[in-house]
């Protein structure tokens, strides 16, 4: 199979993890007869240093002609002064919405070999295999009018939440399917007892709940949700939400592993161009010091194959090797300060088992 990809280093750690993700592919392409090749980009806070924009359309259109883009991250304490005309995370906002990526993926799951690495106790991790389907192009990321305002009694920020009707139910649509090549079980969150747009959500996925009557659905409000998550993680299948509270809970579902640094995303659209990232941050303060964990991002490696190239056994092959590495005790600095291996020598590790 021939791909092209596009990565997107970005900033901090970004550059190191997308690394390690490339030399994964290089490594699958070799072993299963695959030509793939690839094109590096600039987004974020480089991107505004050296162009003025965090993602500029050079960047954007060659993401526009690949199979699949993978990201490292983006941001830093350099770019964080609140008043200033444009920040790292709005290339984020533009790479999602050039590329009509609507549905965000994050897949959770309990290591055996890094249980002792949770704060959860071992037995609510016993089983737990969730799937976060975060919805990325609405809500009060990108609702207008998003402003402050001078009044006589001082400033006033104003943020909006909009959801329609189209976003809602392909969403929660995408959420069924993907329920049904698991354990048909659909959790959909909102604040459906405050938000307006919550209840329109709910209205939207029962309607959509009851044209699919072999998965089970159910309604949860946020707030129960997050305890829920921590107190019997194990009872959830795929969870579907709204922007806000997906970015949010799917951030406290990485707990179960004991680190940001293992869990990956997928972002999709309708067709089968993805943009797939680890969902950790750039890291700033370790960054360029080579202790970063790649896990996120190989992963998120493997997450590509299946979903925009169609490889399913290279991605199952890739999610072997990396549970075989950490099975091994094979450990990055987040996991093990006293015994711990480089960046690069966690990917080497991860491509030789694949090798095997």
């Amino acid at each position: 199979m021939k791909a092209h990809i596009v990565v997107l280093p970005g900033d901090g750690i970004g550059p190191e993890v997308a690394e390690e993700g490339r030399l994964v592919l290089e490594a699958v392409a070799k072993l299963f007869g695959h030509d793939f090749t690839f094109e590096s980009q600039w987004i974020g806070g480089i991107a505004i240093d050296k162009f003025g924009h965090p993602f500029p359309d050079d960047a954007l259109n060659a993401c526009l002609n690949s199979q699949a883009v993978l990201l490292g991250a983006v941001g830093g304490p350099k770019w964080d002064d609140p008043k200033a005309k444009t920040r790292p995370e709005l290339g984020l906002f533009r790479v999602r919405q050039g590329l009509g990526l609507f549905a965000n993926l994050r897949p959770v799951r309990a290591f055996k070999s890094l249980i002792d690495s949770s704060p959860l106790r071992p037995e609510r991790l016993a089983g737990v295999d969730l799937l976060m389907v975060r919805e990325l192009t609405g809500g009060l990321y990108f609702g207008r009018p998003q402003e402050r305002q001078e009044t006589p009694e001082g400033l006033r920020a104003i943020d909006t939440m909009v959801y329609t009707e189209v976003e809602i139910r392909r969403i929660v649509e995408r959420a069924f399917v993907l329920a049904r090549g698991r354990r048909k079980l659909v959790t959909s969150v909102d604040k459906a007892n405050v938000l307006e747009t919550s209840r329109l959500w709910r209205q939207l996925a029962t309607e959509i709940g009851a044209k699919n009557p072999d998965i089970k659905l159910e309604h949860q409000l946020v707030d129960s949700c997050a305890m829920r998550l921590v107190t019997n993680p194990s009872s959830f299948d795929v969870i579907v939400t709204e922007n806000l509270f997906g970015d949010i809970l799917s951030d406290e579902a990485a707990v179960m592993g004991g680190t940001l640094g293992i869990l990956p995303s997928a972002s999709l659209g309708t067709g089968t161009l993805g943009l797939y990232e680890p969902i950790h941050g750039s890291a700033p303060d370790i960054a360029g010091q080579g202790i970063a964990n790649p896990v996120g991002t190989i992963l998120s490696v493997a997450l590509l194959l299946r979903y925009s190239l169609g490889l399913d056994a290279e991605a199952i092959a890739v999610e072997k090797a990396v549970d075989q590495t950490l099975d091994d005790g094979v450990r990055t600095k987040d996991l093990d300060a006293k015994k711990f291996v480089k960046t690069n020598e966690m990917g080497k590790a991860i491509v030789e088992r694949l090798k095997k």
